[in-house]
């Protein structure tokens, strides 16, 4: 039996996956996002232990095998800096963090963007390894000096349930690694000014590397102690992997707090005057590499409107019925997040519009103009990822039938929505079968997805709305750009 474990942003699930890819046991906890001024988000590293301590008790009581492996994934991105011994020398700083936003601005004014695009194939944003390692170096310079490790989530669990300091290549693929040789491109570093700190990032494990609870990690979950455990790939490739699909142009949407986009290849290819956005993350297998454009729009954006118009989630279906499709004219630009955008563009000073509004507009047409604003970013991503096959769909979002209906006709293709929820952990559970040498059937768990198709005469007339979605995003970036502090 091997326990799953996928630590995201708000909420640590552990569950336990059967050869068929079905769940046969599941638990989850919360997790605290701390908030502060200067768009601060951080995290408690204790905390989040603790989640992971409890959901995997939990599954394994509910199970009467033997544990024979612990599968980690869990939230990419963001900061989370180490002692030796894993203890934190600071809260970690969550990839939702937006203090660097202006350093951002900065490196995309003067050309820093573009050039460390060209090294690694990488974009970056506030929440990202290089300007959180800036920041911090700007800001909190000791903080970094009493560091031995600036890691990411997963291979701080790692740590502490091991003992190793490491980190999986698909972590440290942004933004200075070399995703094809697995090896930091040392020009990278020094572009973004923080080549100083280099003995701070872990050397990427080899794909599936073994480790083993020692006797912390053994205290931690109540297993036995030298239990394999493996440490990644993070959310984003372990979802592609859980989803079953693996051929080259079939793509991934997870419709989540945030709209993560991907598209597997078997070869990275770097444009170099390209918009300096996404990223080239490797995965499980050095054959195949996710090519992501991660939007920082989503449900989050979703749940802040449902919540100012005083509507709850449940309401959302029988809004969207009673709205057709154009939504009376309202149109949106969903960019609500804080550090403003990453993909598949990048600007820290991206934000959110409605227009299109009269005194007749009802409620409904306002949340079908936001979940179509949503839909329209996805058709933006998944065009520039090179989507050219299969599509599956997951995340919360996806529980929605009526907004899946506007994806696929949004897209112009059929969506397949996977047969189970905890897809991020599946993929993490896939991966540890194959470092087992026990590889799954993953193709059977795509078969196993409802499929829905786009209505062609609704298609056409989407197609004309992205076409204007697209140009009032091109206006609204000049806009922002003039409106940015100095």
């Amino acid at each position: 039996m091997i326990i799953g474990v996928d630590v995201g942003t708000t909420v640590t699930k552990a569950a336990v996956f059967d050869r068929d890819g079905r769940a046969v046991a599941e638990a989850e906890e919360p997790t605290t996002l701390h908030r502060s001024g200067g768009a601060r988000v951080e995290q408690e590293l204790d905390e989040v232990l603790a989640t992971v301590s409890s959901v995997v008790r939990k599954v394994a009581a509910a199970r009467s095998e033997p544990v024979t492996a612990v599968a980690l994934t869990g939230q990419g991105d963001g900061l989370w800096l180490r002692d030796a011994d894993g203890r934190p020398t600071r809260r970690a700083v969550s990839w939702l963090d937006g203090r660097a936003g202006d350093l951002v601005r900065r490196w995309y004014e003067d050309g820093t963007m573009a050039r460390v695009h060209r090294l690694t194939g990488q974009g970056m944003f506030p929440g990202a390894h290089g300007p959180l390692l800036a920041a911090l170096d700007r800001e909190e310079p000791e903080a970094l000096e009493r560091s031995a490790v600036a890691g990411y989530c997963v291979d701080a669990i790692a740590q502490h349930l091991s003992g190793e300091i490491t980190v999986d290549a698909s972590d440290a693929s942004l933004p200075f690694l070399d995703v094809g040789t697995r090896t930091y491109n040392s020009e990278a570093l020094a572009e973004c000014g923080v080549e100083r700190w280099r003995r701070l990032l872990p050397e990427p494990a080899e794909p599936h590397r073994l480790f083993s609870l020692d006797r912390r990690g053994a205290r931690l979950l109540d297993l036995p102690e030298g239990t394999p455990v493996t440490g990644g790939p993070f959310d984003l490739p372990a979802c592609l992997l859980g989803s079953g699909l693996s051929e080259v142009g079939d793509g991934l949407l997870t419709v989540g707090t945030t709209l993560a986009c991907q598209v597997v290849a078997d070869r990275v290819d770097v444009e170099p005057g390209g918009e300096p956005a996404g990223m080239w993350l490797c995965t499980d297998r050095p054959d195949r590499f996710s090519r992501a454009m991660p939007a920082m729009v989503g449900t989050a954006g979703l749940d802040w409107l449902l919540d100012l118009l005083g509507l709850g989630i449940g309401e959302v279906e029988p809004l969207l019925e009673a709205s057709p499709p154009g939504a009376r004219g309202v149109s949106a630009l969903p960019f609500l997040a804080e550090s403003g955008e990453r993909a598949p563009f990048v600007d820290p000073w991206a934000r959110g519009q409605l227009t299109g509004v009269n005194l007749g507009t009802e409620r409904a047409d306002v949340v079908r103009a936001v979940c179509e604003s949503i839909a329209y970013a996805a058709r933006h991503c998944l065009e520039a990822a090179g989507l050219a096959g299969e599509l599956a769909v997951c995340g919360g979002g996806s529980r929605s039938r009526a907004w899946m209906q506007v994806f696929a006709d949004v897209l112009g293709r059929p969506v397949v929505l996977p047969s189970d929820d905890a897809i991020g952990v599946r993929g993490a559970t896939a991966a540890a079968w194959r470092a087992l040498g026990d590889a799954p059937d993953e193709a059977r768990w795509l078969a196993q997805g409802e499929r829905i198709a786009p209505r062609t005469e609704t298609s056409a007339r989407y197609a004309e709305g992205y076409a204007r979605y697209r140009a009032h995003l091109d206006s609204a970036r000049a806009l922002w750009a003039s409106d940015a502090p100095a």
